[in-house]
């Protein structure tokens, strides 16, 4: 992991991989909560995370460069969300093949998985999903679509996801949810944070 400024009051971490992204995510959020870090925005994404609002940057850093995560945050204490899915999407074909399998068996997977919300992106409320295994990634539309209906579940590289909103993507579609994934008025607006357990039920 290594630590670099961005700016006069942020401070981004470069990880190695995934894994450690989600153990520094627990780790600084873990840390900010026994008052150790003074950070207004802790942000994961797929590489990174960034610290912003940070008072002193110079001083964070070198706390954080002497502090080791103690892990990410436990499957037990996380927060866990059901999101009710239909399996009807167009692109269940192309996956099954992709993987090998026949559609049943896929929507069996993607039901029996759990995911956890790596981090959040592409739209307000977009949470990118991981557990599914690195051989199982497939690849994005080579066309994007002008337009993916809102609580439409997709997958794209390693990661699943759900559209809050209506927006065009390039995503292979799976499924459908009624969940409303992401409301302004509500606190926090997305449903989906970084660190939340998911499972997508059937419907």
């Amino acid at each position: 992991m290594r630590i670099r400024p961005v700016g006069a009051h942020a401070l981004l971490l470069d990880c190695d991989d995934p894994e450690q992204v989600q153990a520094w995510r627990a780790e600084l959020w873990r840390r900010r909560e026994a008052g150790e870090l003074t950070a207004v925005e802790i942000v994961p994404a797929a590489a990174t995370v960034l610290l912003d609002g940070v008072p002193d940057p110079a001083a964070a850093a070198a706390r954080i460069a002497g502090w080791t995560p103690l892990g990410g945050v436990a499957a037990s204490t996380a927060a866990k969300v059901e999101v009710p899915t239909v399996y009807d999407g167009e692109d269940l074909p192309a996956v099954a093949a992709q993987w090998g399998v026949d559609v049943p068996d896929v929507v069996r997977r993607l039901r029996h998985t759990e995911f956890r919300v790596a981090f959040c992106g592409f739209a307000p409320g977009f949470a990118y999903l991981t557990g599914l295994p690195a051989e199982l990634a497939v690849p994005r539309l080579a066309t994007p679509r002008t337009r993916v209906p809102a609580g439409s579940v997709a997958l794209a590289g390693p990661y699943a996801g759900i559209y809050p909103t209506a927006s065009p993507g390039g995503w292979l579609l799976v499924g459908r949810t009624d969940a409303v994934l992401f409301d302004v008025h509500a606190d926090p607006p997305a449903r989906l944070t970084p660190g939340t357990r998911v499972r997508l039920a059937a419907a």
